[in-house]
């Protein structure tokens, strides 16, 4: 972990997270290594964590594999998609192997064992001493830009993920325009700016 961490900092949405480097393990090559998050990340790219309460649980494994299944749709955003608990990477990469639920993931799964960065991330359960369900959408600059928080026993929705992400990639590529509730890809955008001289010729009219 980046020494970079304040144990007793909580980020906020628009806030940038500090440089962060975890333990992981790759599903892909059956390798250990580490994941960088936070604006030296030698990757400019869309990050999606997926913080989760615990291996060899129930709901968790349904939760990854809806990532699992949507995730060619996550790296043609340019987004890379994280799965985070408090359990070590040994951990991870036993219950990969024996739980078949898991048997298309293929995102990295990081390890915050020390809670340093569910801490960060207001989620971590000092009584448990594991993460609630939190996903957070970190943009290519390091900038938090989506939560979703829920207590221990309801699943998450990958789809609507990946409908968050498709909305803040658009508004990204699109300065000025904004997303209406419940936009999709293909739907009509709004643009403030526009509507704003609209009203102001109507009114002069």
């Amino acid at each position: 972990m980046a020494a970079t961490v304040e144990a007793t900092r909580i980020l906020k949405l628009g806030d940038a997270l500090p440089d962060v480097t975890l333990p992981a393990y790759f599903p892909e090559t059956k390798t250990e290594g580490t994941v960088h998050i936070g604006p030296s990340s030698p990757k400019k790219m869309w990050t999606v964590l997926v913080f989760y309460p615990a291996d060899f649980t129930f709901v968790c494994p349904t939760e990854l594999a809806d990532f699992a299944e949507h995730y060619s749709a996550f790296q043609a955003l340019g987004a890379e998609v994280i799965g985070v608990s408090t359990d070590t990477v040994y951990t991870h990469k036993a219950w990969l192997e024996s739980e078949k639920l898991l048997q298309n993931v293929r995102f990295p799964m990081a390890a915050d064992h020390t809670g340093q960065l569910a801490r960060l991330l207001n989620i971590y359960n000092e009584a448990e001493g594991t993460a609630l369900r939190g996903t957070f959408i970190i943009d290519p600059e390091g900038v938090l830009r989506a939560q979703e928080v829920t207590w221990y026993d309801v699943g998450r929705n990958a789809g609507e993920t990946l409908r968050l992400l498709e909305a803040f990639e658009y508004v990204r590529t699109n300065p000025g325009v904004a997303c209406p509730a419940g936009w999709t890809k293909g739907k009509k955008a709004l643009n403030p700016s526009m509507e704003i001289v609209g009203k102001v010729h109507e009114a002069l009219s």
